[in-house]
């Protein structure tokens, strides 16, 4: 029953137990970003993509293809 109420006493576990919560959030929070980021980069890659296939559908060329002409 003392080492039940020296363990109990005891206060290491805690540092512990508080970084490994940090290190959860913290990683929860690089995995929202990378896949908001990887939305966003796969919206951009598809307008591009779209625009060098089809120059009219380009925010802002007006249709000219980058010529000027």
């Amino acid at each position: 029953m003392k080492k039940f109420l020296k363990m109990l006493k005891d206060k290491s576990g805690a540092s512990a137990a508080e970084y490994a919560l940090i290190l959860a959030i913290v990683g929860a929070a690089i995995a929202v970003a990378s896949v908001t980021l990887g939305t966003a980069i796969g919206s951009a890659m598809n307008t591009t993509s779209s625009c060098i296939s089809d120059t009219s559908t380009c925010p802002g060329a007006g249709g000219t293809g980058g010529s000027g002409t």
